[in-house]
């Protein structure tokens, strides 16, 4: 499984794992189908949802290593 980043794009975790869908949820963004959220970097969906990115990238990170 690939490592995921703060660089990596939200649609691409989702398509690699849509598991990881409830982790975004948990920090307020509920407009995963929509076209600009998921093109954007875990960092930037993190900065407009007032969540720090390290903290959820660990969280996918490890739901995904887990698996």
């Amino acid at each position: 499984m690939a490592q995921i980043t703060k660089d990596t794009i939200i649609g691409d975790i989702l398509d690699m794992d849509s598991t990881t869908a409830p982790f975004f949820f948990e920090m307020g963004m509920h407009c995963l189908g929509c076209p600009a959220s998921r093109g954007e970097s875990v960092e930037m969906a993190c900065m407009v949802h007032g969540v720090d990115p390290d903290v959820l990238v660990e969280k996918l990170n490890a739901h995904l290593a887990a698996k």
